[in-house]
Order: C-alpha cells, then structure tokens, then sequence
C-alpha cells in the first residue's frame, strides 16, 4: 500500500494543486451581512427625568474580586447568593439550554466536516456474472462467473465554487453563538427570577412580623375590652369589635403564610430541588437603597444576550440565502480511490494487484439540476423571507429592550417616591393613633375611632413593606433589561456557565 501510494503521488499532487485553484476562485453567494439599523435614542427618557427631578443615580459596583455579571452580590444578602449558585448549578431549564448549546455546537462540527475532504477504508468482495452483450461474445457460451475482492481507500471532495459549503457553515456557526447567547439569556432569566421570587418571600416574612405584632395588640385590646365590659365600663359592642379585628388579623396572616408557602415552593423548583427538601428561615426584608445607571442605549445593544441572540439568527438566516443560491449552479465532486482488487486473498495485496481511479471521465462529478419545478426558486424565496423575518424579529428585540428598560427606570423611580410620602404617612398614622387612644380613654371617642386608627396604621405599614419588596424587583427588573448591569459577560464566564450546565444534563 505504501509503495502504491508512492507511486501515485505525482497524479495525486497534480489533483490538489487543482482543486486547490478551484477553491481559490470560489465566491459566496451570500448577501453581504450588516446589521440593520434600528430606532434607538441618546438617552433614556426615565433616566433624564429622574436627573430632573435630582434624583441621582448611584453606580452598584461589584465588591473587590468579583466577577462581572455577578450581579445580584451587591445586595449584600449571603441567602440570595447561594440561592442563585444552586440555580446555576441546578436548574433544569437551564440545563435545557445548555443541552441546546452542545446540539448546536455539535450542528456546527457535522457541517464544519464538509470543508475537507472525506475518506473511507473498505473491503469489497463481489461475484459477478457478465451477460455476452456486455463483454463482447459472439458465441452462445455464458461468461464466467468471476469473483473481485477489492481493498481500497476512497477519498471525495466538494468543489466548493459556489459557497454552498461556506454558507452552511457560516449559517451553522451563527447558529452556535445563538445558542450561547440563549444560554445567556435563559441564565440571566434565571437569576433574576430566583431574586425576584426571593424578595417576594422577604416581603411575605414582614408582612407576616407586622401582622404577628398587630395580633398581639388585637389579643392585649380583646383582653382589655372584655374586662372593661365585665366590670360595666362598656358595652358589649366593643368586646365584639375587638373580637372581630383579633380575628380578621388573625385570617390575613394565614393568608400571608399561605401565600409565603407557595413562593418558597416557587423557589425550590428554580434552585432544581423538590419543594419537600426545601426550606428558608424567615427574615425580614432588609431594604437596600440601590439604583443602576441606565448607560446609553448602544451599551444595551452589546450586553443584552437576547438582542446578540436574534442578531446572531440574523447572520444565519443571511448565510442560508447563499445555501439557497449555490442550489442553482453546479456541485462539483472531486473523487478518488487508491487500492487493490484480485480475485483471491491470496493475491489481494501483491504488487500486481494494485489499482487507482480518479474520479470518472476528468476526475470529477458535476451534477446540475435542469428541472425541479421550482424547487430551487421556492427554497430561495423562503431563505429570503426568513431572512426578512429574522430583522423584523431583530429590531423588535431591540424596541422591547428599550420598552423594559424604561419601564424598570420608571418603577425605580416613583417607587422610590411612594416610598418616601409612606414613611410620612406611617408617622401620621401612628401619631392620629396614639391621640384616639387617649380620647377613648378619656370617653372622648368611641371605639370605631381606636379601630380606625389602628387599621390605618396597618395598611400603611403594609403598604410600605409592599413598596419596600416591589423596589426591590424593580431593581432587580431594571439590571435584567439592562443585561446584566455592570456590562456584557466575559465569554469565559459564559463557557463555565455553559460547561457546569452540560456536566449537569449528563449526571442521573
């Protein structure tokens, strides 16, 4: 085999050297790709008002050493951090998208193979009966049956002149980076999600330490009603009264723990574990005065994963217009193959034995479709029109980026300022109930007075512990539209998410 390969290396160089040329005088027929233009502006509105108004924005920066993207560390919470690394590690949706990204990147080495040439080692033994015709006799005898072993290397090449090769992988390797920029986005989901759900549950546990404190006092009022009523002080209306706010709190908090249930279940599932083997100690919600810079708009376009991610499909559907091209013009296939063929094991690999072809005829196979009723045309059509579709879908990733973004800041912003007329409300609220205690016990006031007083006072502070929570999420809303907040993720930090993901899908 070694000296037969020897043998053919002048004839074999010639072929290289020429598909080498053809390769050279290849062109893709692909649109040159740019990223559409979309409607963007200098600033955001939210952010400018907010400026206005002397509303400064703080810059959150990461603590010493750590890495970009970590966002969620600068609310100082340890229960949060750990909850989102067991997300990370455990989710399953996100180890779906990390599935996604090895298809992809398995897609691309499968596409990326048909940029070489292809090689195949066999052994072919056939037994044959020729008819006259076919070998020429002019007498009635029958020819033999002859039997041909043959042991031979098959190499193909395609010819790729037309960039239909170069275009599948172009389309095939944007694909790839699609995938990681959906990781990305589904990571970033992900995060936010477990940290929204999480100050959800903080909420529920100060609403549920305010609720415990106003049935306190509901108990120690019912106590004092029914011995004011026992010693003919009061009616029975105001031990009644009494009854009934000790019970109605006594409801909102089992409403409160209901609903607390069912956010630390929510939890469980996004950190991958069954609600079962899930359990968080309460802690009150700790606010956190924090606000994100919005940047500029172009930051948004390079750090939002779902906007790199519709444009990479963009790029792939503008490679498949030159796949849908190259249909139209020839493929050419280099083919050849080095062996032998005897018709005994015997003889097989002897020196006599030998033989090679280069492809038929001039050593090339060019197939070209004349008529298929429009197929080509059609498919052309389509690549088009996804194509199309890929920038309407582009764009409007875009706008609703912008729409989020404005949104948060906007939440951010009057929460803020409803956080701040509630602090003043609660202080008026608890100084009107302060002076309706006195005036009931001085039989200045009914109890209705006391009992209005001091469901106002409730509202307001629940009403602050709700602004309190939704301040939070909007924060947390706010770094997510922006894609991250401190700016695009190192790709290192991308591939160990992607990495740690994969190892999961692969672990029963």
């Amino acid at each position: 085999m070694i000296a037969q390969l020897t043998q053919l290396t002048n004839p074999l160089s010639r072929v290289v050297t020429l598909a080498t040329a053809l390769i050279l005088a290849g062109c893709s027929l692909a649109p040159t790709y740019k990223v559409p233009e979309t409607a963007t502006a200098a600033g955001f509105k939210e952010a400018e008002a907010a400026q206005t108004e002397g509303v400064l924005w703080k810059t959150a920066t990461p603590a010493d050493g750590q890495a970009r993207g970590e966002w969620w560390k600068v609310f100082g919470d340890e229960a949060l951090n750990k909850l989102i690394d067991a997300a990370n590690a455990n989710n399953q949706d996100l180890a779906a998208a990390a599935a996604r990204v090895e298809q992809a990147r398995a897609f691309t080495g499968a596409t990326e193979a048909d940029l070489y040439p292809q090689l195949s080692l066999g052994v072919d033994p056939t037994r044959t009966q020729y008819s006259n015709a076919s070998v020429g006799y002019l007498g009635g005898s029958t020819p033999p049956v002859q039997t041909l072993i043959r042991a031979r290397a098959i190499a193909s090449y395609e010819l790729d002149l037309f960039g239909r090769v170069a275009s599948s992988v172009n389309a095939a390797r944007a694909d790839d980076e699609a995938a990681r920029k959906m990781f990305r986005s589904v990571q970033l989901a992900l995060q936010a999600d477990v940290a929204q759900a999480y100050f959800q549950l903080r909420t529920l546990d100060s609403d549920r330490d305010i609720l415990n404190a106003t049935i306190k006092l509901r108990e120690e009022a019912l106590t004092l009603m029914r011995k004011r009523f026992e010693s003919g002080q009061t009616t029975d209306f105001d031990p009644a009264r009494a009854e009934a706010e000790f019970g109605t709190a006594r409801s909102e908090l089992a409403a409160t723990e209901r609903h607390r249930a069912n956010q630390e279940h929510a939890l469980a599932v996004l950190t991958g574990l069954p609600p079962a083997a899930f359990t968080l100690s309460a802690k009150a919600l700790k606010p956190t005065p924090l606000s994100i810079p919005a940047g500029m708009p172009s930051e948004l376009l390079e750090r939002r994963p779902d906007i790199a991610q519709a444009e990479r499909r963009m790029a792939a559907a503008n490679a498949r217009i030159g796949v849908a091209r190259a249909a139209f013009f020839p493929r050419i296939s280099l083919s050849a193959f080095l062996g032998f063929e005897s018709s005994n094991f015997a003889d097989l690999f002897k020196y006599s034995s030998r033989a090679w072809a280069v492809g038929p005829l001039v050593g090339s196979t060019i197939a070209q479709t004349v008529f298929d009723g429009g197929r080509n045309s059609a498919n052309l059509t389509g690549a088009r029109a996804a194509h199309e579709e890929s920038v309407a879908a582009y764009r409007q990733t875009v706008l609703t980026a912008f729409r989020e973004v404005e949104d948060s800041l906007a939440d951010v912003r009057w929460l803020s300022q409803q956080s701040t007329a509630l602090d003043s409300a609660i202080a008026g609220t608890k100084r009107a109930q302060r002076i309706s205690r006195s005036l009931y016990d001085a039989g200045a006031a009914d109890y209705l007075t006391v009992i209005d007083a001091d469901r106002t006072v409730l509202q307001s502070q629940r009403d602050a512990n709700t602004v309190a929570g939704l301040r939070a999420s909007a924060t947390v809303s706010l770094v997510r539209s922006l894609g991250g907040g401190w700016g695009p993720l190192p790709e290192t930090s991308a591939d160990n998410g992607v990495s740690r993901a994969v190892t999961l899908v692969g672990t029963d």
